[in-house]
């Protein structure tokens, strides 16, 4: 990519940005001193609930929403989501599931300490196990501590729970003493009598074990791609860095990450909306599938001839409102509601949740939409579609097999929803909109269908330069 060598005038532009965000952030209590974690709601399928643990009970849960301690996430009959924690760590939930995260904490030497409950149903803990961290998962009547790398599955109902163990090994400790897992063995207890165990040789395959597993291979190849982008601290994130974009070294402003597929009319803060949380206010959650890493850390910056860019940075402490510089004319910077009240408030035509069922065999991408309805892991090269969209405006390809395969769920709960908007649009589906509801929108193209039921909502004035309103509220490897 030739790119232009522009002016300093932006430095001028970029200073004004600074001094107005950094009153901004003086408004929202200090995050850098934090105990407090907050990890991500990376992926979510079908119909999620989620209770923040701010009052206002189970609501619609969608992508990039943080998650803090006392969070809860339930699948309902056609659900699946995942959990990305900040070393890479990832925790995957399938329908008719409960989990809770009562402690996300920091210590002192700066060990993370992790509680997950898995309340009912079936989950699966993909943990890298680095440096100080203790993560727990409690599960009936037992609990693990995990002190290895170590990759299982958890299902719990009324009469029994049972722990399989796809890589690594685990102690289990419960009424009935302390049992130790290996590697493709499980053990079964029985709840219903003092939780006597039974230890299995083998592994009974699971109805999700293929999708899992399509999912943990997801992070592992494009995280592990990270060795062509900057040195980045965290986990959580990355994977979708690497598959979503790219990395330019733009002269005169330095290295920046840019998504496929956008161009220089795109306003990466025009979908997505203003969440509540206690302990620091207001966080904006992106709607796009890569939206993590850049709304967290780092910042912004729009460069003429290149368009918006996020440069990485600023990894001591997590930020809810991204960090910008040198906006263009006319557009302001992200600002968080300031209305009475704690309600979501919705950006643009907000975040878009897919329902299960049949992947899409073919989807078409246009310039504009920056990767927003691509699956992840559904197309091999996205960096050659994105240079088949740079020079005829569209392209239609073709979804793997393998990720067709895996995203297919055992029953037929209906339509698989890729987000049309955007300017991309999914062959023999529909888009599902995330039922926060808005109409109208800002600089994109193509179907969109809503479904789920819809909130009231009411205008809120902005800086941004999109439309807001408020809502109130086989075996396994």
């Amino acid at each position: 990519m030739s790119l232009p060598i522009v002016s300093r005038q932006r430095l001028a532009k970029g200073v004004l940005a600074l001094v107005a965000l950094g009153g901004l952030l003086l408004s929202l209590p200090a995050l850098a001193d934090s105990q407090a974690r907050i990890v991500r709601l990376s992926d979510v399928e079908g119909t999620i609930r989620i209770d923040r643990n701010v009052g206002q009970g189970y609501e619609k849960a969608f992508l990039n929403m943080p998650i803090t301690a006392g969070t809860k996430i339930w699948a309902k009959e056609d659900g699946r989501a995942e959990v990305e924690f900040e070393d890479g760590s990832i925790l995957h939930i399938v329908p008719d599931t409960k989990v809770s995260f009562s402690a996300l904490s920091m210590r002192d030497s700066g060990g993370k300490l992790t509680t997950v409950d898995v309340e009912k149903g079936t989950a699966y803990l993909s943990y890298l196990g680095k440096g100080e961290d203790e993560f727990t998962v409690n599960f009936g009547h037992e609990s693990a501590t995990l002190a290895k790398a170590a990759h299982f599955r958890i299902d719990l109902n009324d009469q029994e729970s049972e722990l399989s163990v796809f890589k690594g090994e685990l102690e289990v400790r419960g009424p009935a003493g302390s049992v130790q897992v290996e590697k493709d063995h499980s053990v079964t207890f029985d709840l219903n009598d003092d939780d006597r165990y039974k230890l299995a040789s083998d592994i009974e395959p699971g109805p999700y074990d293929e999708w899992d597993k399509q999912q943990v291979q997801y992070h592992e190849r494009d995280y592990n791609a990270k060795a062509n982008g900057p040195s980045i601290p965290y986990g959580y994130g990355v994977s979708d860095l690497n598959f979503y974009g790219n990395y330019y070294s733009v002269p005169g402003y330095g290295y920046f990450w840019q998504p496929y597929f956008a161009n220089m009319a795109w306003d990466p803060f025009g979908d997505g909306a203003w969440m509540w949380y206690p302990g620091f206010g207001y966080a904006f959650v992106s709607a796009y599938p890569w939206g993590w890493m850049p709304y967290r850390y780092g910042s912004w910056e729009f460069v003429p001839g290149f368009g918006w860019g996020w440069q990485p940075g600023g990894f001591s402490s997590w930020q809810p409102v991204p960090a910008v510089n040198n906006p263009p004319q006319r557009t302001g910077l992200p600002q968080p509601p300031t209305a009475p009240g704690h309600g979501t408030v919705v950006v643009g035509r907000g975040p878009v949740v897919p329902v299960v069922g049949g992947p899409p065999r073919r989807i078409m991408i246009s310039q504009g939409s920056a990767g927003l309805g691509v699956p992840r892991g559904a197309v091999s090269d996205l960096a050659k579609a994105s240079r088949q969209v740079s020079e005829k405006g569209s392209t239609t390809i073709n979804t793997s097999s393998s990720f067709r395969s895996a995203m297919t769920p055992p029953m037929t709960f209906g339509s698989f929803g890729i987000p049309a908007r955007g300017g991309i649009t999914s062959h023999s589906s529909f888009a599902a909109h995330s039922g926060f509801g808005a109409s109208g929108g800002h600089g994109s193209s193509g179907a969109h269908m809503s479904t789920g039921s819809h909130m009231s909502m009411s205008s809120h004035s902005s800086s941004s330069s999109a439309s807001h309103s408020s809502s109130s509220s086989s075996s396994h490897h």
